[in-house]
């Protein structure tokens, strides 16, 4: 017998009910097709039982794919091509399953889920823990996903105060040729915190918990000289921090407080040679109990499907040009 030769399986997964065979398998089969298409095993459901086979490799990938898309479905009732996509991707990368339970947010009793295993691994990560860091490239969700957490700790009254906190670091342009006072200066900069705030909060509780103080959403600087107790605090784009900065946040917790520190370690806007707080704090605090770290990467993307591809063809940097003979 060919010691090279490809070794074939078969496994079976066994499902509750038909309307959760419909939710696995998708629309015309469209879930099925995307496991069938990228591994290359064969797929179909009788008698209550989902059965697999082809090569033996494939049909464990297979049924690790289907297992975590089967625990989405049960914990949030339906599945998204997206949730497919992400959780193919996973099994392929050899990352592990992490499904999350959906946090409780004040809108309408909206619920908000991870999409993916890393944001995961994030929320789990801030619920174990007083201080997390999270890095990862635009879309990944680490703001939305850090004041959702925040918001639900607010809601179920573990926390007294939440403060969304921001260095009004520029990015190419200048502070001094935005029009009006300093505040309206500095809201250029607190306007994605702001956004995310309004998806899980309607305009009327925003401002009558901001003017009861349960809420601020600050400049990094206005933090100076304080400390929070029983408060979530957020630290969003925490690559603009220098270190003398970051130390500065991060002293500021009081007891009963979370800090969340979240940004993107490949987009820091500080001057030339100066060092980001969030990637001097990501090694310095690096296996100290109590805190913990969280990588998003492009898996963890949930933006417009273009992008991951942005992201993907930035990191990999310009294309070289042809050479042409003369």
């Amino acid at each position: 017998m060919n010691s090279g030769a490809v070794r074939m399986s078969e496994k079976e997964i066994s499902v509750v009910s038909s309307q959760e065979l419909v939710t696995l398998f998708g629309a015309c089969d469209q879930h099925v097709r995307r496991i069938r298409e990228a591994l290359a095993v064969s797929v179909s459901a009788r008698n209550g039982q989902i059965h697999i086979s082809g090569d033996d490799r494939a049909v464990a990938s297979a049924a690790k794919v289907l297992e975590q898309l089967q625990a989405h479905a049960q914990l949030h009732g339906d599945l998204a091509p997206d949730d497919v996509s992400r959780v193919l991707s996973g099994v392929k990368n050899g990352e592990g399953s992490t499904v999350a339970a959906p946090v409780s947010v004040f809108t309408s009793g909206r619920q908000i889920r991870a999409r993916t295993q890393g944001q995961g691994r994030y929320i789990d990560a801030i619920n174990k823990h007083d201080v997390v860091l999270c890095h990862g490239p635009a879309g990944t969700g680490k703001t939305y996903l850090a004041v959702a957490t925040a918001v639900a700790a607010l809601r179920a009254e573990r926390v007294r105060k939440l403060v969304l906190v921001r260095p009004a670091v520029e990015a190419g342009e200048s502070l001094g040729f935005l029009p009006g006072d300093l505040q309206a200066k500095i809201n250029p900069y607190l306007r994605p915190l702001m956004d995310a705030l309004h998806e899980m909060m309607d305009h009327e509780m925003i401002n009558r918990y901001r003017e009861q103080d349960l809420i601020e959403v600050i400049p990094l600087a206005y933090m100076r000289g304080r400390t929070l107790n029983d408060a979530f605090i957020i630290l969003d784009e925490a690559q603009n921090t220098t270190v003398a900065q970051m130390k500065m946040f991060l002293t500021r917790m009081g007891h009963g407080s979370k800090i969340v520190a979240s940004g993107d370690t490949t987009q820091v806007d500080l001057p030339e040679h100066t060092r980001s707080g969030l990637v001097d704090a990501l090694e310095r605090l690096d296996g100290i109990e109590g805190i913990g770290s969280v990588k998003l990467g492009r898996s963890d993307i949930v933006r417009h499907p273009l992008v991951e591809k942005i992201v993907d063809a930035y990191e990999r940097g310009p294309h070289k040009r042809p050479t042409t003979n003369p």
